[in-house]
């Protein structure tokens, strides 16, 4: 649902933003989560209402949300902004403990989370589209593998299937990589592709889609998931329904084609305030979502 209040600007702020930027233009650091492994802009409180835009958690969303921090700031320099991540979670968690403006979140709300949101503030959690993304499964470019099956993804992942061979591939055993368990991205495969059960024992797990791509980068017999936007050097699998491979393309994902399309989320409490909601507004503008495309990620309709 898309609420676009008009307000005021806010008044005049100091502008301070302080962006962790990565080396790399979509990495994040191995160690994950909150410390200086997840890409962040976090900004102080300057004159005036003495309070700064926060928003907080999807590590697959941190990349964008940053981005569009730092390009709002440019152009409305009363206004301050962070960003942090720290996964799906760790963002509703803050929103509902409220401590942060705005939850990201690359997975819908809980009906429990929803419910402390309510019960805490009186107020309902609203739910905001602002891009679409694929979930998209990772090999090693040395793999000669271009697609496989859901029911295939799914016998990796729960450690039915250990042998590349037995899916078309070489007599090698498979190397599973995987997001730890506040990833709101961990949470749709295990949902969507896993059927909600557990995932092997076999699964190493890593803070974050850079560590992922990155370790499946090395690892030529590796496999690894996450957000389309991170799928730099490795090689992105198709989905294969019946004789057909499905890319993780626009086309696919803005369509509903491409079997495992989502949504990514914005999060507030009720009816936010004026400045929260010119963010959001900013983010959901033509330029906003343009900036969307340049990260990597899909317009929403």
């Amino acid at each position: 649902m898309k609420t676009m209040l008009r307000a005021p600007l806010p008044s005049l702020l100091a502008l301070c933003l302080i962006a962790a930027l990565p080396a790399c233009k979509r990495s994040e650091s191995p160690a994950g989560g909150e410390t200086a492994s997840t890409p962040q802009a976090s900004a102080s409180a300057g004159p005036g209402d003495g309070k700064a835009v926060t928003v907080k958690g999807s590590d697959t969303m941190v990349i964008l949300v940053q981005r569009w921090a730092e390009e709002y700031m440019k152009k409305n320099p009363g206004t301050t902004v962070q960003v942090t991540g720290g996964g799906s979670g760790t963002g509703i968690a803050a929103l509902v403990n409220g401590t942060t403006d705005i939850a990201t979140a690359s997975r819908a709300i809980k009906e429990a989370e929803s419910q402390q949101v309510q019960s805490r503030f009186k107020a309902p959690p609203r739910e905001l589209a602002v891009a679409k993304d694929g979930v998209t499964f990772y090999v090693n470019e040395a793999n000669p593998l271009t697609s496989l099956t859901e029911e295939q993804l799914k016998g990796i992942y729960l450690g039915d299937i250990t042998n590349w061979k037995d899916v078309g591939g070489a007599d090698t055993p498979i190397v599973v990589y995987s997001r730890e368990n506040s990833s709101g991205t961990y949470v749709f495969v295990k949902e969507r592709v896993l059927g909600d059960a557990d995932y092997t024992e076999r699964a190493l797990t890593l803070p974050g889609t850079a560590a992922v791509v990155n370790a499946v980068s090395k690892e030529k017999n590796g496999i690894g998931y996450g957000g389309s936007a991170y799928a730099k050097g490795i090689r992105e699998l198709k989905v294969r329904v019946g004789t057909e491979e499905i890319a993780p393309s626009q086309e696919n994902i803005q369509s509903g084609k491409y079997p495992l399309a989502r949504n990514l989320f914005f999060y507030v409490r009720g009816e936010p305030g004026s400045a929260v909601q010119q963010f959001i507004d900013y983010a959901l503008s033509p330029e906003g979502q343009q900036i969307v495309t340049q990260v990597g990620y899909f317009p929403v309709k």
